[in-house]
């Protein structure tokens, strides 16, 4: 793939992962007299879905409703494995001529706003441990919230007695072979409950035994890993014309489940627990380890296709232990039961670490941009700093779904921006006693350590962070683009309105 030969650019776009792509494509659909660059750190698309190795790594939402507005997703299964939404998000970069737009091996270090020039400086390390600097109008973080750089585990006791070989998922060792021997993963969430059963069937070879060891449960949900009414439609209309109906389904498939949840969630947790015992055997310990002591949604439900987890249990090959890790041992982990767990390999599924708009220092006039102290505004960009997009998607529907309603809105405010002669654009919170509330609303682990790192939501009006989509279609496909709170300056004189 080719790059630009210029280094100023209207829009720079930092990420060649789903939210990335997303913005080149529409930026180059809805406004094809922008020009634009993508900066990509390491040296292939797709972001998490190229970096993640571990065995059965796959989507945790349905692919119709994850998948582009606009590219129809046409594998059979609606929950897909890594390589195909790799296949996916090669054909959207190669179907569209993306690819010339991407700079592979680009990792952005800061950027800087010129309040006078209405422009960013972005300073970028290329392969070469080259600096390079980049001029933007225009820059959209497509960064996502997760640290690629290092994944979270806990300070365990002993683990460096311990004889066998420790993995943390996030940096799965292409040679590693666990055929044979004894697992224990160590983790609930969506991770741990995708490795139990692929490990004791997936090409990585087959595991003597996978144990999940789990400090306190989480809701597990199975579905078809195949949608029957999408294959259905896909053979009568033709996958065009069929994908659209099925995303509608799916998206309002999404949303019933999380509003029922939060309406009636002493019925959903009724619901879902009956569902995982009919699945189990019935001497199975359900209310220890599948009743968590939290209301459905308080962080994110995991789904299992087909019911993958709840058959390795079933068969033997796989079994969940509740109970807390005391300290490592030279041939397992020691819990506070006084159980010890054999393990040959024991992968750390505990976690990821987050962080904000992908590390990159920012400043405004020279001035550093905390970003624990702004407000998002529409969810896409910063109180007091100029020019400045970002895309995270929701955590209740699919990522995609809120990448696409961004970029559709950031291509309409640089259409009424050019139209009306516009150099800069800055949100202006008017009430800084505006109660100051957490981006992400989950009790997770993992968003609970860094959360206080990123920037705030509001109560009302666009500083709240909406975590509803039929909400900001409302506001970002429908909603007018001027507002109160946004301060526009002519070209003539780029002065950022304070």
């Amino acid at each position: 793939m080719s790059t630009p030969t210029t280094n100023q650019v209207d829009v720079l776009i930092v990420g060649a992962g789903i939210s990335g792509i997303g913005a080149a494509y529409h930026l180059k659909t809805r406004t094809p007299g922008t020009t634009f660059a993508v900066l990509e750190g390491r040296d292939a698309i797709g972001g998490t879905w190229d970096l993640f190795r571990y065995p059965g790594i796959r989507s945790d939402s349905d692919m119709p409703t994850f998948g582009f507005a606009h590219k129809p997703w046409i594998h059979e299964n609606s929950i897909s494995e890594a390589r195909y939404i790799l296949d996916y998000l090669e054909e959207t970069v190669r179907e569209n001529d993306l690819g010339r737009y991407i700079h592979f091996g680009h990792h952005v270090l800061s950027a800087d706003f010129d309040s006078d020039a209405g422009r960013w400086t972005v300073t970028a390390r290329n392969g070469q441990d080259e600096v390079i600097e980049f001029s933007a109008r225009f820059l959209f973080s497509g960064t996502g919230y997760y640290d690629y750089a290092g994944g979270y585990t806990p300070d365990f006791a002993g683990i460096e007695d311990y004889q066998g070989t420790v993995v943390h998922p996030q940096f799965w060792p292409e040679d590693l072979d666990y055929t044979g021997k004894k697992v224990v993963v160590i983790g609930s969430g969506a991770t741990a409950v995708t490795l139990v059963p692929s490990m004791l069937t997936g090409p990585g070879g087959r595991a003597a035994h996978v144990t999940m060891l789990q400090r306190s449960p989480g809701y597990v949900m199975s579905l078809p890993a195949a949608d029957p009414s999408a294959g259905l439609l896909n053979r009568l209309l033709g996958h065009d014309r069929a994908y659209q109906l099925i995303r509608r389904k799916n998206i309002r498939q999404q949303r019933w489940i999380f509003k029922f949840c939060r309406r009636f969630p002493k019925l959903a947790r009724r619901l879902l627990i009956a569902d995982v015992r009919r699945r189990l055997p019935k001497d199975f310990d359900v209310d220890t380890h599948f009743s968590p002591s939290y209301d459905p949604w308080d962080q994110r439900l995991c789904i299992v296709p087909d019911g993958d987890l709840f058959k390795a249990i079933s068969s033997g090959g796989a079994s969940v232990v509740t109970d807390r890790v005391d300290r490592f041992t030279p041939t397992g982990i020691l819990l506070e039961s006084g159980t010890e767990l054999e393990a040959d390999i024991v992968v750390t599924a505990t976690g990821l670490n987050m962080q904000p708009m992908g590390g990159i220092e920012l400043r405004v006039d020279e001035r550093p941009v905390e970003l624990s102290e702004t407000m998002v505004y529409k969810s896409m960009m910063l109180s007091g700093v100029p020019n400045f997009v970002f895309a995270i998607g929701y955590t209740n529907s699919s990522w995609t779904l809120k990448v696409d309603l961004v970029c559709e809105h950031f291509c309409r405010l640089l259409q009424y921006m050019d139209t009306t002669g516009q150099a800069t654009v800055v949100p202006v919170l008017d009430d800084p006693d505006m109660e100051r509330l957490p981006l992400f609303d989950l009790s997770a682990g993992y968003v609970q350590r860094r959360i206080e790192a990123f920037p705030h939501a509001g109560t009302r009006g666009p500083w709240t962070a909406e975590m509803a989509y039929e909400q900001d279609v409302d506001r970002l496909r429908h909603g007018p683009v001027e507002d109160p709170a946004l301060r526009f300056t002519p070209r003539r004189k780029a002065e950022v309105a304070a």
